[in-house]
């Protein structure tokens, strides 16, 4: 069993309502590359995102720190239901269970919604966006609201803000294109480390 240290931000829905979604499970195919931007309690991590059907890429800047070294990038698998963390330096993929805090709010449509409101026209970096607010309920009855901003044009998520916890994720520069099946498979030659629990992310 392999114990391991989650220095940076790691959870991207902490228990709240976006727990129960990644917007992965649908029947429309999404490919796409974007920057990713997220915000847990005043601490902000970027990274490159790259999203193919049920699985997505992200390359963080400044790594992920772990027992076994620094992960500069994680890959998760909806469909194995794993996610796996790349150590370049010693050349081995450490795999932990999937888990709901990894999953990314990727859908215009949230799970759970109960209220969506128009609020009117606003931008997202130099896109052009529509701004909602939502009410989001979870299956242990919890609401969250949140602020959506929507690239309308090409129906896609631009950033979700929380209004009850210090949360936003954000995907700038979004580039529709498809992306290759080798960017979510373990790199040859790398050794796969399985760990039979997941760890509980610190900090």
């Amino acid at each position: 069993m392999v114990g391991l240290i989650f220095t940076a931000i790691s959870c991207f829905s902490q228990g709240s309502a976006l727990a129960q979604l990644s917007g992965l499970s649908g029947t429309r195919a999404i490919e796409f590359s974007a920057r990713l931007v997220w915000n847990i309690d005043g601490r902000k991590a970027k990274a490159q995102l790259f999203v193919k059907n049920d699985r997505y890429r992200i390359e963080h800047m400044g790594g992920v720190k772990t027992e076994l070294g620094y992960a500069g990038v994680t890959i998760v698998r909806l469909d194995q239901q794993k996610l796996w963390y790349v150590i370049s330096q010693r050349r081995i993929v450490v795999s932990v269970p999937l888990t709901s805090d990894y999953l990314l709010p990727l859908s215009v449509t949230l799970e759970g919604e109960t209220r969506r409101t128009f609020i009117g026209d606003s931008r997202v970096g130099d896109r052009p966006a529509v701004l909602y607010e939502l009410e989001v309920q979870d299956r242990f009855g919890q609401a969250e609201r949140f602020f959506e901003w929507v690239d309308q044009d090409r129906n896609v998520l631009l950033k979700l803000l929380s209004q009850d916890r210090d949360w936003f994720v954000e995907y700038g520069h979004v580039v529709l294109s498809t992306q290759p099946d080798y960017y979510f498979d373990p790199p040859l030659g790398y050794r796969m480390i399985e760990a039979q629990e997941a760890f509980i992310p610190r900090g």
